[in-house]
């Protein structure tokens, strides 16, 4: 759909609604390069849109917008829910700069007892549910998640092993010896009694703690009379892990089973939203967002945007909490009872105990945002700073920060880390697997020429020099490359990037360690300076050995990460076409993959799923 550019975004718009339906649908506007710019949904497309070829009563945000408009697209829904539905979706999809934008997708922790196995496990989980079983969740951190499953181990003896750790096993492994599993595996319960078990653990974290502990009670009282002290020391043990799960939440809810909890405060032209978690009347904690919103745009609308976003891949609980009433609270309603597969009721509570979570939500919300502020405009005067001390033209909006580690040049890997207004931003880290074979071992110019040059010409052929991320407004270019290195090192940086001929000039910095490697006597080297220190107490020094030692801490990492993985690697995964399941089937029968190698060309053949031709070419890999 080609518009005439010279045209104005009111004059496009009202050509579209000569021809628009007035059923309920999305409509999406374009720029004059092609990219969305806004996606809104409407209950009636051609009254909606309409409203857009008026010259009065709109905001500067809807008014820029306008100007923008050299096209529009549209798409027709059978209801107003299902229309929001597919706004959320396109909104996180397309990350138009003129929505309210949910900067951290971030996916939360959930624990799952899998069922498909007959001994259920018990396991942390994230991502798509694709395993069999019941979920509970979310939980705000992982940090709470591995907390809980240890406490439900320790309550329920529940196994979190993998099915095939699990059928491997002849005896009891250390999780039973430590009494954090009944060890189903080898029979030191029965697999009905195991399931007994399970089935306890779902009914608390379901909501019906005070049954089960009240049947635990009764268990140990019970053993005690009978003089089975080592019954009822299990069973107090038990109730004990029970009662720090439920005394871990902070505030807890007595009169909400299952809820979540939004409360939205603005400030100094920023959004914060708060969300608590709340299931089997626990708090499982809480995470503060910053969404992305014009600063005129009011609570009510800030929150109604960013609500359809986080419920887009998540599932909704039986009741949602606000601190602030919606406009169309009864068309998200109906979109989140039909994404749950149940009815989900959305209230703002005025009184009671639903009222003193939404403040407790609210107070978290203010000091959150406080916090980053003050965080914020922390971070801005040291980038000032930082221009000033290093002679820049402006603070630097993006910092990029490179180290390389490797054992004598084996598993060698680059790490970039990246750092802005908003503090360091591991959206943006990146890894380089070091892969040319022509490198001397330990050859750490190499290695770097390697990294830079695969990053800048990636960057050059794929984004303008202007161009930045939409939701979080980091710039894709950098201002500034700090390098781990003294004279040598920023050298030869330099000269790699002036061999690219890139569009825009990068300021390098190095930073060479001091004698005997002291932090605060670090010596830095740039372009057209002698080599110069800062002040021991100099913020800008502190920061960027911050910077320095961030980049070294995730090249160590995924150095070690990588090294690991080559360490277990398997000689089966060397062979083209065998995958878990042919794998699976060749080590549960030979045992091992050296007795796979020895294995004779009948033996491999006899294996159901291996094939005659599967069998010669395993037998051609181990004997050539």
């Amino acid at each position: 759909m080609t518009e005439d550019f010279s045209t104005t975004g009111i004059d496009t718009i009202k050509r579209f609604v000569k021809t628009l339906p007035t059923g309920p649908g999305v409509y999406r506007m374009l720029d004059e390069a092609g990219t969305v710019i806004y996606v809104g949904k409407a209950r009636n497309l051609k009254a909606r849109v309409t409203n857009y070829t008026r010259y009065e009563g709109n905001s500067v945000r809807i008014g820029r917008m306008i100007s923008a408009t050299r096209s529009m697209e549209f798409v027709r829904t059978e209801t107003e829910s299902a229309a929001l539905l597919l706004e959320a979706n396109l909104i996180k999809r397309l990350r138009p700069r003129f929505n309210v934008l949910l900067r951290d997708d971030k996916t939360f922790p959930y624990i799952v007892i899998a069922t498909e196995h007959e001994a259920p496990e018990l396991a942390k989980h994230r991502g798509t549910r694709r395993k069999k079983g019941h979920y509970f969740g979310p939980f705000a951190s992982a940090v709470a998640v591995n907390r809980t499953v240890t406490a439900l181990q320790k309550a329920f003896l529940l196994r979190n092993c993998s099915d095939s750790f699990y059928a491997g096993r002849t005896r009891p492994c250390l999780q039973f010896q430590i009494k954090r599993c009944a060890a189903p595996c080898t029979g030191e319960i029965s697999i009905l009694e195991y399931q007994k078990l399970a089935n306890e653990a779902r009914d608390f974290l379901s909501g019906k703690s005070k049954a089960v502990q009240d049947q635990l009670q009764r268990e140990m009282n019970d053993a005690a009379e009978a003089l089975d002290f080592e019954t009822a020391a299990r069973l107090r043990d038990r109730l004990s892990a029970l009662a720090l799960i439920q005394g871990g939440g902070g505030m807890n809810a007595k009169s909400v089973a299952e809820a979540d909890v939004f409360a939205i405060h603005h400030e100094a032209g920023n959004f914060c939203v708060q969300v608590f978690f709340y299931r089997a009347h626990q708090n499982w904690g809480n995470y503060a967002f910053y969404p992305r919103a014009d600063e005129n745009m009011t609570d009510t609308e800030v929150l109604e945007a960013f609500m359809a976003q986080f419920y887009e891949n998540r599932t909704p609980p039986k009741l949602v909490l606000l601190s602030t009433d919606l406009t169309e609270a009864e068309i998200l309603k109906e979109a989140l009872s039909t994404r749950a597969g149940h009815t989900v009721r959305i209230e703002t509570p005025k009184r009671g105990e639903k009222r003193a979570l939404v403040e407790h939500a609210l107070s978290n919300a203010k000091e959150a945002l406080g916090r980053h502020l003050s965080d914020s405009a922390s971070q801005r005067k040291l980038l000032e700073s930082m221009a000033d001390t290093f002679g820049l033209e402006e603070p630097p909006r993006r910092i990029e920060v490179y180290d390389n580690s490797h054992i004598q040049g084996t598993n060698a890997v680059g790490g970039m880390i990246v750092a802005g207004t908003e503090g360091l931003s591991k959206k943006h880290y990146r890894t380089f697997n070091i892969k040319s074979k022509d490198l001397t071992p330990g050859d750490d110019f190499g290695m770097m020429r390697e990294v830079l040059t695969r990053r800048f010409t990636r960057l050059a052929s794929e984004s303008e020099v202007d161009a930045e991320d939409e939701a979080t407004g980091m710039p894709d270019w950098p201002d500034v490359l700090l390098i781990d290195g003294g004279a040598g090192q920023t050298n030869a940086v330099k000269a790699v990037l002036a061999e690219m001929n890139l569009p825009r000039d990068v300021t390098v910095i190095g930073i060479a360690k001091g004698e005997e490697r002291n932090a605060g006597r670090e010596t830095f080297f740039m372009e057209g300076r002698e080599p110069f220190m800062l002040p021991a107490r100099d913020p800008v020094l502190y920061y960027v050995q911050r910077l320095r030692d961030e980049a070294h801490r995730f090249a160590i990492g995924t150095h070690r990460a990588r090294r690991k993985k080559e360490m277990v690697k398997n000689p089966l995964d060397e062979i083209e076409g065998i995958g878990p399941t042919r794998k699976r089937a060749l080590l549960q029968h030979f045992g091992s993959a050296k007795a796979v190698s020895r294995a004779a060309l009948s033996d491999l053949a006899a294996i159901p799923g291996i094939s005659t031709a599967m069998a010669q070419q395993i037998y051609d890999h181990f004997n050539r």
